[in-house]
């Protein structure tokens, strides 16, 4: 008879416990133990408590290789387990990490935590038994085409259609619904339905409460040009700004437009000289040129696709010079310059600001992040085990309640008209780069990577990281090439990581701070754009800008998905305890080192800035695309 020590690990999270009967069975190289009942004096697997439990076995079990637990529901019970471990009889331990939910009558077999076998001793028995656990993995999480054009998603309506294990827990579940409607509290829009039936000037915009000093910047600067060039490199999508060193044909911008904006040493040589020297920059918006704009309470919206022309004076800093608000040049389409009325460069300036609320949104925010990083997650759920390295080197997040409509996306008709990426935009986001450097990134994976493969050929002899490849390929990206070497794997996992925690965040949390003034970042126009200069009016401004519905749920929306997440896990934290081994958990220190210095770089650089950017502090990059 051999006895084998269980210890049994119940979740922190809120209702994790059970009253459920709950058994378990150790699965080895020489067979398994009896079905136990996991059930002590008193109350068992209460949240947050670890559970000691003898199971014994008629012969010695060999290495172990599994350990399978079983829920049986008798009450309904949900169980969340984070591990369990094993102590054989001849004093080695071996940990089984779970960190999912039990719903209903539920099985699951959990594999040891090292991850990488040695396929010198398995058998065919372990295959088989891999086989039927991939398998499952395999049913439960499906693709599905979503829209045309861009990558597929997961196969599931409702939050409720996903592994309960890939779930928000329920404290953040409800926290998005919760948080909405105080918003509508916290930033006095509750009675501003009833206090006001239409806007009339600028003003009336402050009734919507600005609760950050950074907003309350925005909204006194938010006409200046300076500050209108300043959101291209620093707002929250830096990617769409270029170079111009040839001026587009369907934009004709001549010499004699912008001479009376350029500086005076500027002014004695050409404009085209200009161009060539790399002072003049361009933002093209025609991606969304033919998207048809959509209906709001049944009233038409409008969408364009403006040119907008930048030049980096050496004393105003980044400016406009030149906007031609739709892409095809036309008498009813001028190029509206500086120069003109205060009214008509402002309203041409609140086109462009429309447009690029639209891309990033739709294209920066949605596809671009979340949408990518489903890829990825979706593979990663079908086709490797919880204990694989490739798993556990990044969080994972289930990206579903945002198709599911809770955002902007689907109020204001988003959804409908994703954008699809061409090879010719450019997406290098320098800037950010230089402050959360890729290579720390590389650094830390390439060393968890090499720890699991000695060489290409383990890469390629991995049939379960092949699989998850295979998934991501033909299901998600057909243009990615196979990664068939280390590097190549490195890489990719370093752009995945980047994507979902440094990315996101660089776009996501300064929604709140550059669109909370919603004259600065309109969501929606309500009139088309002048055909003539000279017919702008405040009138006609108040009547494009969005009503004050649209206005009020753009406030609150933006404060919701910009604030600090509840439970929020920051870069380079891993509550889950994937990760056993000592040399992992070192390059894991190493990688916390390495983001302390980079936050207290951050930190000196804005020490005496007004306004700070803060989005890429690492204590502000959640772990993962987590709202």
């Amino acid at each position: 008879m051999a006895t084998y020590k269980l210890f049994v690990a119940t979740g922190t999270n809120q209702y994790a416990g059970t009253n459920d009967n709950v058994y378990a069975t150790v699965i080895g190289k020489q067979g398994e133990s009896g079905k136990k009942k996991l059930d002590n004096f008193g109350k068992d697997h209460c949240r947050g408590c670890v559970g000691k439990y003898n199971v014994r076995s008629k012969v010695p079990l060999g290495d172990i290789w599994f350990v399978e637990l079983e829920k049986c529901s008798s009450i309904g019970d949900d169980w969340f387990c984070r591990y369990v471990e094993v102590k054989c009889p001849d004093g080695t331990c071996k940990i089984f990490p779970c960190y999912r939910w039990f719903v209903g009558n539920m099985t699951i077999r959990l594999r040891e935590s090292s991850g990488k076998e040695s396929h010198s001793f398995l058998t065919l028995t372990y295959f088989i038994l891999q086989f039927i656990y991939l398998l499952n993995l395999f049913i439960q999480v499906q693709w599905k085409v979503w829209k045309s054009g861009i990558p597929k998603c997961i196969d599931a309506v409702f939050v409720q259609d996903i592994p309960p294990e890939h779930r928000f827990f329920n404290g953040k579940s409800s926290d998005f619904q919760i948080s909405v409607a105080e918003a509508f509290v916290a930033l006095g829009i509750k009675g501003i339905f009833n206090s006001l039936k239409s806007w009339n000037d600028f003003e009336d915009f402050r009734c919507l409460k600005h609760l950050f000093s950074f907003s309350a910047y925005v909204m006194k600067h938010w006409k200046e040009d300076w500050f209108f060039g300043y959101q291209f490199l620093n707002g929250c999508n830096p990617r769409m700004i270029k170079s111009c060193r040839v001026l587009p044909v369907n934009f004709p911008v001549t010499e004699d437009m912008v001479q009376g904006t350029l500086d005076n040493d500027c002014r004695t040589h050409l404009f085209h000289l200009s161009v060539q020297a790399g002072t003049i920059y361009l933002v093209d918006y025609s991606i969304l040129e033919g998207i048809p704009a959509n209906k709001i309470r049944g009233k038409h919206q409008y969408i364009t696709a403006p040119l907008c022309l930048l030049y980096e004076h050496p004393e105003r800093g980044l400016i406009p010079l030149a906007i031609q608000i739709q892409q095809i040049p036309h008498k009813d389409n001028p190029i509206f310059l500086p120069s003109d009325s205060e009214l008509d460069w402002l309203l041409a300036k609140m086109w462009v600001r429309h447009a690029e609320f639209q891309v990033y949104e739709a294209l920066s925010h949605l596809l671009c992040t979340h949408l990518v990083c489903e890829v990825f997650c979706i593979a990663t759920m079908r086709q490797l085990p919880e204990v694989h390295p490739i798993y556990k080197v990044y969080s994972l997040l289930v990206q579903t309640q945002v198709r599911a409509g809770t955002g902007l996306f689907q109020l204001f008709g988003l959804e409908a008209y994703l954008p699809r990426p061409t090879k010719t935009q450019e997406s290098p986001i320098v800037h950010l780069l230089i402050i959360l450097s890729l290579s720390h990134l590389c650094s830390f994976v390439s060393g968890i990577v090499d720890l699991f493969y000695s060489s290409d050929k383990d890469v390629m002899e991995d049939m379960e990281l092949q699989n998850w490849i295979h998934d991501v390929v033909t299901e998600g990206f057909k243009d990615l090439p196979n990664f068939d070497d280390k590097k190549a794997l490195v890489t990719i996992l370093a752009g995945v990581i980047f994507t979902s925690s440094a990315l996101h965040a660089a776009i996501n949390n300064g929604q709140y701070d550059w669109c909370s003034w919603v004259p600065n970042t309109p969501c929606t126009m309500r009139c088309p754009p002048p055909p003539q200069k000279g017919l702008a009016t405040m009138d006609l401004i108040m009547n494009t800008l969005p009503g004050i519905p649209e206005s009020c749920i753009q406030v609150a929306i933006t404060w919701v998905l910009s604030r600090e997440q509840p439970a929020a896990v920051w870069l380079g934290q891993y509550p889950e305890d994937h990760f056993t081994e000592k040399a992992v958990k070192h390059h894991i220190d190493k990688f916390q080192e390495a983001l302390k210095k980079i936050e207290k770089s951050i930190d000196e650089r804005n020490a005496n800035r007004q306004l700070k950017y803060e989005y890429l502090s690492p204590r502000k990059i959640e772990n993962s695309v987590a709202i």
